[in-house]
Protein backbone atom coordinates (compact mmCIF):
# COMPACT_ATOMS: atom_id res chain seq x y z
CA UNK A 1 0.00 0.00 0.00
CA UNK A 2 1.24 3.49 -0.84
CA UNK A 3 1.47 6.20 1.43
CA UNK A 4 1.35 9.45 0.43
CA UNK A 5 2.85 12.11 2.03
CA UNK A 6 2.52 15.97 2.83
CA UNK A 7 4.80 18.26 0.81
CA UNK A 8 6.97 20.16 3.10
CA UNK A 9 5.59 23.10 4.63
CA UNK A 10 8.37 25.91 2.95
CA UNK A 11 6.13 24.87 -0.18
CA UNK A 12 3.58 26.99 0.48
CA UNK A 13 3.62 30.96 0.60
CA UNK A 14 1.93 32.20 3.98
CA UNK A 15 -0.69 34.34 2.83
CA UNK A 16 0.24 36.46 6.03
CA UNK A 17 4.02 37.38 5.23
CA UNK A 18 3.40 38.31 1.75
CA UNK A 19 4.55 41.39 0.41
CA UNK A 20 3.22 43.81 -2.63
CA UNK A 21 5.41 43.08 -5.67
CA UNK A 22 7.39 46.34 -6.05
CA UNK A 23 7.01 47.86 -9.51
CA UNK A 24 9.94 50.95 -10.02
CA UNK A 25 8.26 51.77 -13.49
CA UNK A 26 5.08 53.05 -11.47
CA UNK A 27 7.02 54.91 -8.81
CA UNK A 28 9.00 56.35 -11.65
CA UNK A 29 6.04 57.19 -13.74
CA UNK A 30 4.28 58.87 -10.82
CA UNK A 31 7.05 60.99 -10.53
CA UNK A 32 7.42 61.95 -13.76
CA UNK A 33 3.79 62.96 -13.55
CA UNK A 34 4.33 65.16 -10.62
CA UNK A 35 6.92 66.97 -11.80
CA UNK A 36 5.08 67.90 -15.30
CA UNK A 37 1.71 69.13 -13.04
CA UNK A 38 4.02 70.83 -10.70
CA UNK A 39 5.59 72.51 -14.11
CA UNK A 40 2.15 73.02 -15.59
CA UNK A 41 0.85 75.17 -12.58
CA UNK A 42 3.87 76.94 -12.06
CA UNK A 43 3.38 78.58 -15.89
CA UNK A 44 -0.26 78.85 -15.27
CA UNK A 45 0.49 81.03 -11.75
CA UNK A 46 3.20 83.19 -13.18
CA UNK A 47 2.85 83.76 -16.43
CA UNK A 48 1.47 87.13 -15.94
CA UNK A 49 0.12 86.92 -19.94
CA UNK A 50 -2.95 84.99 -18.80
CA UNK A 51 -4.04 88.05 -17.12
CA UNK A 52 -6.50 86.05 -14.62
CA UNK A 53 -7.83 89.45 -13.09
CA UNK A 54 -9.77 89.95 -16.62
CA UNK A 55 -10.75 86.55 -16.50
CA UNK A 56 -12.55 86.84 -13.72
CA UNK A 57 -13.72 90.44 -14.87
CA UNK A 58 -15.71 88.65 -17.75
CA UNK A 59 -16.05 85.46 -16.71
CA UNK A 60 -20.19 86.61 -15.63
CA UNK A 61 -20.55 89.71 -18.06
CA UNK A 62 -23.80 89.15 -19.04
CA UNK A 63 -22.83 89.24 -22.85
CA UNK A 64 -20.88 86.21 -22.10
CA UNK A 65 -23.74 84.51 -19.84
CA UNK A 66 -26.28 85.14 -23.08
CA UNK A 67 -23.69 83.65 -24.97
CA UNK A 68 -23.84 80.73 -22.61
CA UNK A 69 -27.23 80.49 -22.51
CA UNK A 70 -27.88 80.58 -26.55
CA UNK A 71 -24.75 77.75 -26.47
CA UNK A 72 -26.78 75.20 -24.09
CA UNK A 73 -29.97 76.07 -25.79
CA UNK A 74 -28.85 75.36 -29.19
CA UNK A 75 -27.61 71.65 -27.84
CA UNK A 76 -30.36 71.18 -26.44
CA UNK A 77 -32.67 71.63 -29.05
CA UNK A 78 -30.40 70.15 -32.16
CA UNK A 79 -29.87 67.02 -29.14
CA UNK A 80 -33.95 66.81 -29.36
CA UNK A 81 -34.75 66.88 -32.92
CA UNK A 82 -31.81 64.96 -33.88
CA UNK A 83 -32.79 62.17 -31.23
CA UNK A 84 -36.57 61.97 -32.92
CA UNK A 85 -35.35 61.76 -36.29
CA UNK A 86 -32.65 59.59 -35.84
CA UNK A 87 -34.82 57.42 -33.87
CA UNK A 88 -37.17 57.41 -37.20
CA UNK A 89 -33.94 56.75 -39.18
CA UNK A 90 -33.03 53.84 -37.12
CA UNK A 91 -36.69 52.50 -37.51
CA UNK A 92 -36.54 52.88 -41.55
CA UNK A 93 -33.01 51.40 -41.70
CA UNK A 94 -34.29 48.41 -39.79
CA UNK A 95 -37.72 48.27 -41.80
CA UNK A 96 -38.44 45.23 -44.35
CA UNK A 97 -39.64 48.03 -46.78
CA UNK A 98 -36.32 48.32 -48.97
CA UNK A 99 -37.17 51.49 -50.69
CA UNK A 100 -37.18 53.16 -47.12
CA UNK A 101 -34.64 51.72 -45.64
CA UNK A 102 -32.32 52.89 -49.03
CA UNK A 103 -33.67 56.20 -48.17
CA UNK A 104 -32.42 56.33 -44.64
CA UNK A 105 -29.56 55.06 -45.32
CA UNK A 106 -28.62 57.51 -47.72
CA UNK A 107 -29.77 60.43 -45.43
CA UNK A 108 -27.28 59.29 -43.01
CA UNK A 109 -24.36 58.42 -45.17
CA UNK A 110 -24.92 62.18 -46.53
CA UNK A 111 -25.81 64.35 -43.50
CA UNK A 112 -22.28 62.48 -41.86
CA UNK A 113 -20.04 62.59 -44.67
CA UNK A 114 -20.51 66.66 -45.18
CA UNK A 115 -18.54 68.62 -42.14
CA UNK A 116 -20.91 70.63 -39.80
CA UNK A 117 -19.31 73.66 -40.85
CA UNK A 118 -19.66 73.26 -44.53
CA UNK A 119 -23.64 72.33 -43.58
CA UNK A 120 -24.06 75.46 -41.31
CA UNK A 121 -22.70 78.10 -44.09
CA UNK A 122 -24.99 76.05 -47.02
CA UNK A 123 -28.68 76.42 -44.75
CA UNK A 124 -27.33 80.22 -43.99
CA UNK A 125 -27.19 80.81 -47.55
CA UNK A 126 -30.63 78.46 -48.62
CA UNK A 127 -32.31 82.08 -49.93
CA UNK A 128 -29.83 81.96 -52.95
CA UNK A 129 -31.25 78.46 -53.76
CA UNK A 130 -35.21 78.86 -52.75
CA UNK A 131 -35.81 83.27 -52.43
CA UNK A 132 -39.16 81.74 -51.37
CA UNK A 133 -39.81 78.61 -49.13
CA UNK A 134 -43.52 77.75 -49.52
CA UNK A 135 -45.51 74.24 -48.74
CA UNK A 136 -48.32 72.97 -50.73
CA UNK A 137 -49.30 70.04 -52.53
CA UNK A 138 -46.35 68.85 -54.96
CA UNK A 139 -47.26 70.16 -58.74
CA UNK A 140 -50.16 71.84 -57.12
CA UNK A 141 -51.16 74.95 -55.29
CA UNK A 142 -49.29 76.66 -52.61
CA UNK A 143 -50.84 76.95 -49.41
CA UNK A 144 -48.56 79.35 -47.90
CA UNK A 145 -44.87 80.99 -48.52
CA UNK A 146 -42.61 83.00 -47.38
CA UNK A 147 -39.22 85.42 -47.39
CA UNK A 148 -36.46 82.89 -47.27
CA UNK A 149 -34.22 85.76 -46.11
CA UNK A 150 -36.61 86.49 -43.02
CA UNK A 151 -37.16 82.92 -42.54
CA UNK A 152 -33.57 81.73 -42.21
CA UNK A 153 -31.86 83.58 -39.84
CA UNK A 154 -28.52 82.45 -38.60
CA UNK A 155 -30.68 80.78 -35.28
CA UNK A 156 -33.17 78.69 -37.99
CA UNK A 157 -29.75 77.66 -39.82
CA UNK A 158 -27.91 76.80 -36.81
CA UNK A 159 -30.75 74.99 -35.85
CA UNK A 160 -31.29 72.82 -39.31
CA UNK A 161 -28.06 72.23 -39.49
CA UNK A 162 -26.87 70.94 -36.07
CA UNK A 163 -29.68 68.80 -36.05
CA UNK A 164 -29.63 67.34 -39.67
CA UNK A 165 -25.67 66.39 -38.32
CA UNK A 166 -27.15 64.91 -35.10
CA UNK A 167 -29.69 63.21 -36.56
CA UNK A 168 -27.00 61.03 -38.84
CA UNK A 169 -24.98 60.36 -35.77
CA UNK A 170 -28.10 59.39 -33.65
CA UNK A 171 -29.66 57.28 -36.30
CA UNK A 172 -26.66 55.13 -36.04
CA UNK A 173 -25.99 54.95 -32.37
CA UNK A 174 -30.17 54.01 -31.66
CA UNK A 175 -29.56 51.55 -34.65
CA UNK A 176 -26.39 49.64 -33.02
CA UNK A 177 -28.35 49.62 -29.61
CA UNK A 178 -31.81 48.31 -30.94
CA UNK A 179 -29.68 45.43 -33.15
CA UNK A 180 -27.36 44.88 -29.94
CA UNK A 181 -30.66 43.11 -27.79
CA UNK A 182 -30.82 39.46 -28.20
CA UNK A 183 -33.59 38.25 -30.73
CA UNK A 184 -35.00 35.57 -28.04
CA UNK A 185 -35.99 38.71 -25.70
CA UNK A 186 -38.69 39.56 -28.59
CA UNK A 187 -39.49 36.23 -28.68
CA UNK A 188 -39.94 35.43 -24.91
CA UNK A 189 -42.00 38.68 -24.68
CA UNK A 190 -44.22 37.65 -27.83
CA UNK A 191 -44.35 34.22 -25.78
CA UNK A 192 -46.00 35.67 -22.89
CA UNK A 193 -48.53 37.62 -25.20
CA UNK A 194 -46.83 40.94 -24.99
CA UNK A 195 -48.15 43.16 -28.04
CA UNK A 196 -45.29 44.43 -30.49
CA UNK A 197 -45.56 47.94 -29.02
CA UNK A 198 -45.55 46.58 -25.31
CA UNK A 199 -42.67 44.28 -26.47
CA UNK A 200 -40.29 47.31 -27.96
CA UNK A 201 -41.31 49.60 -25.15
CA UNK A 202 -40.90 47.26 -21.71
CA UNK A 203 -38.20 44.90 -23.37
CA UNK A 204 -36.51 46.14 -25.89
CA UNK A 205 -35.44 49.87 -25.27
CA UNK A 206 -34.68 49.42 -21.76
CA UNK A 207 -32.01 46.77 -22.48
CA UNK A 208 -31.06 48.91 -25.89
CA UNK A 209 -30.87 52.32 -23.78
CA UNK A 210 -27.58 50.57 -21.92
CA UNK A 211 -25.57 50.55 -25.26
CA UNK A 212 -27.73 53.72 -26.43
CA UNK A 213 -26.59 56.30 -23.62
CA UNK A 214 -22.71 56.12 -23.51
CA UNK A 215 -22.17 57.20 -27.48
CA UNK A 216 -25.00 59.39 -27.18
CA UNK A 217 -24.03 61.51 -24.02
CA UNK A 218 -20.89 61.51 -25.85
CA UNK A 219 -22.60 63.11 -28.69
CA UNK A 220 -24.46 65.40 -26.77
CA UNK A 221 -20.91 66.96 -25.60
CA UNK A 222 -19.70 67.00 -29.11
CA UNK A 223 -23.22 68.89 -30.11
CA UNK A 224 -22.54 71.41 -27.30
CA UNK A 225 -18.67 72.39 -28.04
CA UNK A 226 -19.84 71.85 -31.83
CA UNK A 227 -22.21 74.93 -31.58
CA UNK A 228 -18.85 77.23 -31.59
CA UNK A 229 -18.85 76.38 -35.31
CA UNK A 230 -22.62 79.01 -35.48
CA UNK A 231 -19.97 81.66 -34.89
CA UNK A 232 -19.56 82.35 -38.40
CA UNK A 233 -22.83 82.84 -39.06
CA UNK A 234 -23.03 85.84 -36.89
CA UNK A 235 -24.84 83.72 -34.54
CA UNK A 236 -24.30 85.00 -30.94
CA UNK A 237 -23.12 81.78 -29.28
CA UNK A 238 -20.63 81.75 -26.66
CA UNK A 239 -17.43 81.90 -28.88
CA UNK A 240 -18.85 84.83 -30.32
CA UNK A 241 -19.91 86.90 -27.20
CA UNK A 242 -16.10 86.23 -26.50
CA UNK A 243 -14.87 87.27 -30.07
CA UNK A 244 -17.56 90.35 -30.21
CA UNK A 245 -15.22 91.91 -26.41
CA UNK A 246 -11.86 90.61 -27.34
CA UNK A 247 -12.57 92.67 -30.87
CA UNK A 248 -12.91 95.58 -28.76
CA UNK A 249 -10.48 95.32 -25.88
CA UNK A 250 -7.82 92.99 -27.89
CA UNK A 251 -7.41 90.75 -24.80
CA UNK A 252 -7.73 87.45 -26.78
CA UNK A 253 -6.39 85.03 -24.54
CA UNK A 254 -8.25 85.82 -21.21
CA UNK A 255 -11.69 86.15 -23.15
CA UNK A 256 -10.50 82.65 -24.92
CA UNK A 257 -10.40 81.08 -21.37
CA UNK A 258 -13.41 82.60 -20.16
CA UNK A 259 -15.32 80.74 -23.02
CA UNK A 260 -12.87 77.87 -22.37
CA UNK A 261 -13.87 77.62 -18.44
CA UNK A 262 -17.54 77.53 -19.16
CA UNK A 263 -17.26 74.83 -22.33
CA UNK A 264 -15.55 73.09 -19.23
CA UNK A 265 -18.28 73.36 -16.61
CA UNK A 266 -20.98 72.70 -18.66
CA UNK A 267 -19.58 69.88 -20.03
CA UNK A 268 -18.67 68.72 -16.68
CA UNK A 269 -22.34 68.88 -15.70
CA UNK A 270 -22.94 67.47 -18.76
CA UNK A 271 -20.81 63.75 -18.28
CA UNK A 272 -22.29 63.70 -14.82
CA UNK A 273 -25.69 63.42 -15.73
CA UNK A 274 -24.72 60.92 -18.44
CA UNK A 275 -22.87 58.57 -16.02
CA UNK A 276 -26.04 58.75 -13.75
CA UNK A 277 -28.28 57.48 -16.64
CA UNK A 278 -25.25 55.00 -17.50
CA UNK A 279 -25.81 53.26 -13.78
CA UNK A 280 -29.81 53.79 -14.20
CA UNK A 281 -30.11 51.87 -17.09
CA UNK A 282 -27.31 49.48 -15.96
CA UNK A 283 -28.44 48.26 -12.74
CA UNK A 284 -30.21 45.00 -13.77
CA UNK A 285 -27.59 44.35 -15.63
CA UNK A 286 -25.12 44.82 -12.93
CA UNK A 287 -27.09 43.19 -10.38
CA UNK A 288 -27.19 39.98 -12.89
CA UNK A 289 -23.15 39.64 -13.30
CA UNK A 290 -22.44 40.21 -10.11
CA UNK A 291 -24.80 37.20 -8.62
CA UNK A 292 -23.73 35.63 -11.68
CA UNK A 293 -19.98 36.16 -10.59
CA UNK A 294 -20.87 35.14 -6.63
CA UNK A 295 -22.54 32.22 -8.25
CA UNK A 296 -19.08 30.75 -9.74
CA UNK A 297 -17.32 31.88 -6.76
CA UNK A 298 -19.23 29.99 -4.68
CA UNK A 299 -19.31 26.70 -6.84
CA UNK A 300 -15.97 27.02 -7.64
CA UNK A 301 -15.37 26.97 -3.81
CA UNK A 302 -17.79 23.93 -3.01
CA UNK A 303 -15.48 22.38 -5.74
CA UNK A 304 -12.40 22.84 -3.99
Amino acid sequence: MTTLSAPPSEAFDDVATARRRARPWRWAAGVALAVVAAQLAWFLVNNDRFEWDVVAQYLFEPTVLSGLATTVLLAVVAMAIGSVVGGLLAAAQLSDFAPLRWAATLYVGVFRGIPPLVQLIFWFNLAYLLPRISIGIPFGPEFASWDANALITPLTAAVIGLSLVESAYLAEIIRAGLLGVDPGQRDAARAMGFTPAQTFARVVLPQAMRVIIPPSGSQFISVLKGTALVSVIAMADLLHSVQVIYNRTYQIVPLLIVACLWYLVVVTVLTIGQRWLERHFSRGHTAATTSRRRTVSTSDGAAA
